[in-house]
């Protein structure tokens, strides 16, 4: 078993692992976006209260999921690449670094659009924006960070750092609304408790959440190979790869 384990170390199994399995994800990626978005932008049901605008909460809430799930993956990757030195680690902390860092844009944007009609302000000071922006700020030190340094592992140490520093504030995104007084609503979906959505509003949620951990984990795939050969750009098994030799 060990063993078996001992190879998600190794660059060559690793990159054609990425290969293999990225066509997958992407169709399975697609085809949950899809559906997704159309039942939750034509077949879910108007809301009561706020019509058909809630319907933002479709890329709202699961850009923000991801926008926190994202620096979590970072962070244990950086966390495993400092204290056991795994390069294929900090690979993945690198590539998921702008990725998350989109996410986390995506959703202040579509927060402050979904914001306007309901609060009468595109932007407040409260505690989930206001650590939701920091998080972004983190994402941006991260890679910066990376690019102010010069040398290559001198730079992931500090970054990878950095990253798990960082992770002191998803706790604070996720309870910044019992902690604090704040006009940003509490969680739509409970793990406790019945769910005030309607079933009807809740699955395409659902099936959007899931659409975009697989958008992650596609991307991320598609940034692991660039990183690795960047990485490895001088091996023998680089040299021997059909798509390095025909260029």
């Amino acid at each position: 078993m060990f063993k078996w384990i001992h190879r998600f170390g190794s660059a060559p199994f690793v990159y054609r692992l990425a290969g293999a399995l990225s066509p997958w994800v992407g169709m399975a990626c697609l085809i949950l976006l899809c559906a997704g978005i159309y039942i939750g932008l034509v077949v879910a049901p108007s809301d009561y209260e706020q019509g058909e605008s809630y319907r933002i909460i479709y890329v709202h809430v699961p850009a923000a999921i991801l926008s926190m799930f994202v620096y979590v993956v970072m962070a244990i990757a950086s966390a495993i690449f400092l204290i056991w030195r795994l390069k294929l680690a900090d690979v993945v902390a690198q590539a998921s670094a702008p990725i998350g860092a989109s996410f986390t844009f995506l959703a202040l944007v579509t927060g402050s659009l979904w914001g306007k009609p309901m609060w009468g302000t595109w932007w407040i000071w409260d505690g989930r924006l206001t650590s939701e922006l920091l998080l972004l700020f983190l994402y941006f030190g991260y890679m910066a960070l990376r690019a102010a340094i010069e040398q290559p592992q001198s730079a992931a140490r500090a970054a990878a750092v950095l990253a798990v520093v960082g992770v002191i504030n998803i706790p604070i995104i996720h309870y910044s609304v019992e902690w604090w007084s704040t006009l940003h609503q509490p969680a739509t979906i409970s793990k406790m408790g019945e769910s005030s959505m309607h079933p009807s509003m809740k699955r395409p949620l659902f099936m959007m959440i899931f659409g975009f951990q697989l958008l992650y984990a596609y991307v991320l795939l598609i940034r692991m190979r660039t990183g690795i050969l960047q990485r490895e750009a001088r091996t023998s098994w680089v040299a021997q790869l059909p798509e390095v030799a025909r260029d």
